[in-house]
C-alpha cells in the first residue's frame, strides 16, 4: 500500500477509521470535511436562534453513547445487522488495543429492564431477539438478587435480562485518538466536498484533487449522489461522581428507546430519541424530560446528577434503513449507518476495503 494516494470526503467516524487504518498501511491520505476542526461540538449548547447553515457541523459519531448491542438490535433490525455487529465488537477490541491512548472499551454485556406494567412489551421484544438465523448468545433473565449483585445502583426494577457479549466504547475519545494517532494524514478542515468521481474530489471552492482512490463517507452530506436522509437523535450527558453503573442499560419505554451508558466513573450518557426530522436545533424539553424521568425511575441516584451536555445530531439513513457500500474502480461510497454507526463501522470498513481490492490484513500496523 506504500505510496497509494487516498482522498476521503468526510472526517466522521468512518472517515477517521479509514484514515487511521490506511495511513498505518503506508497510504498517502488526505481528508476533507466542512467542520472547522477535529474537536467535537455538542449541538445543544445554545444557538437556538441560529439557522441550520449557521450552526457548527460536527460528526454524528460524536453524538453517540457507544452501545455495541447486536443482540438488542434484533428488536428492529435483521440478523444481518447483528452479524455485522458481532464482527465489529471483535474489531473494536483490536482497534482500541492498537491505539496508544487506549480509549475505554468494555465487553461486559448489557441489561434490558422493564417495569411491571411493561412485561407484555418485554416478552414481545424477547421473542424478536430469538429470531431464527440470528447468531450469538441469548438473553438471560435475572432475578432481583442477581441484578443487585452486578448493578447495585439500579433499583425499583421488576424485570431484568442480561444480554451477554455486548459491549460499549468511549466514542469521543476514540474519535479523538484516531485523529491524533494518524499524524501523516493531511486533514483539511472547513473544506467541504461537493462532488466525487472515480479518482477525483471536487471542493466547494472549485479546487479539484486527484487520487488513486476516493471514499465518500459524508453521511447526510452525500446528497444528491445517494438518497440519504437525516434522522434526528438527542442525548443527555449526566455527571454524577461514583455513579456505580458498569454496563449499558436499556429500559423498555412506551415512546422512546431509553438507554444509559457509563462513559466514565463520573459520567453517564442518556439517550436517545429517534425522530424523522432534519431539524438540527438543540434537544426539546419533551425529549429531555422523558429520557431523564425514565432513567431516574430505574437509577434513583441520578436525581443528584448534573446535566453536562444536551446534544442533538442527524444520523444518516437510506430508505431501507440498511447500510450500503458502493464500490467502483477509484470510488467507494459507504453510507446509511442509521443508528448503528458504532455498531457497524469497523465491519463495513473491512468489507469496503475488500471490495476495492485492499485485504484487511494489509492494514495491520507494523
Amino acid at each position: 500500500m506504500s505510496g497509494v494516494t487516498v482522498g476521503i470526503a468526510g472526517a466522521g467516524l468512518l472517515g477517521r477509521l479509514l484514515a487511521w487504518q490506511l495511513a498505518h498501511a503506508g497510504c498517502e491520505v488526505s481528508v476533507f470535511d466542512p467542520a472547522p476542526g477535529p474537536q467535537p461540538f455538542f449541538g445543544g449548547n445554545g444557538q437556538v436562534d441560529a439557522t441550520p447553515s449557521e450552526r457548527p457541523c460536527h460528526a454524528a459519531g460524536f453524538s453517540a453513547a457507544g452501545m455495541l448491542s447486536p443482540l438488542a438490535e434484533l428488536e428492529n433490525a435483521p440478523p444481518s445487522i447483528a452479524a455485522l455487529g458481532w464482527r465489529s465488537i471483535a474489531l473494536w477490541r483490536d482497534i482500541t488495543h492498537r491505539l496508544a491512548q487506549r480509549p475505554a472499551f468494555e465487553e461486559c454485556g448489557s441489561l434490558m429492564l422493564a417495569h411491571r406494567h411493561d412485561i407484555g412489551a418485554a416478552q414481545r421484544v424477547l421473542a424478536r431477539l430469538a429470531t431464527p438465523g440470528a447468531s450469538g448468545p441469548q438473553a438471560r433473565a435475572l432475578d432481583a438478587g442477581e441484578l443487585a449483585a452486578i448493578e447495585p445502583s439500579l433499583q425499583a426494577v421488576a424485570h431484568a435480562w442480561l444480554l451477554p457479549g455486548e459491549a460499549h466504547i468511549d466514542t469521543v475519545h476514540t474519535m479523538q485518538a484516531m485523529h491524533a494517532e494518524a499524524p501523516s494524514v493531511a486533514w483539511h478542515w472547513s473544506r467541504p466536498v461537493i462532488e466525487l468521481a472515480p479518482h477525483r474530489l471536487m471542493l466547494s471552492d472549485g479546487d479539484s484533487r486527484r487520487f488513486d482512490i476516493v471514499f465518500d463517507v459524508r453521511g447526510v452530506g452525500a446528497r444528491p449522489a445517494l438518497p440519504v436522509r437525516g434522522v434526528r437523535g438527542e442525548l443527555v450527558w449526566l455527571g454524577l461522581p461514583r455513579h456505580g453503573l458498569t454496563r449499558p442499560v436499556r429500559l423498555l419505554h412506551p415512546r422512546q428507546r431509553v438507554y444509559l451508558v457509563p462513559r466514565s466513573a463520573d459520567l453517564v450518557v442518556l439517550g436517545a430519541s429517534e425522530i424523522e426530522s432534519e431539524d438540527r436545533s438543540p434537544p426539546s424539553l419533551r425529549t429531555a424530560v422523558e429520557l431523564m424521568s425514565a432513567a431516574h425511575s430505574v437509577m434513583p441516584s441520578l436525581a443528584e446528577a448534573r446535566i453536562v451536555n444536551l446534544d442533538s445530531n442527524l444520523r444518516p439513513a437510506l430508505p431501507d434503513n440498511a447500510p450500503r457500500i458502493d464500490a467502483t474502480h477509484g470510488l467507494v461510497r459507504i453510507n446509511g449507518l442509521f443508528r448503528h454507526g458504532w455498531l457497524l463501522a469497523p465491519a463495513l470498513v473491512d468489507d469496503a476495503l475488500t471490495a476495492c481490492g485492499i485485504a484487511p490484513r494489509e492494514l495491520e500496523t507494523t
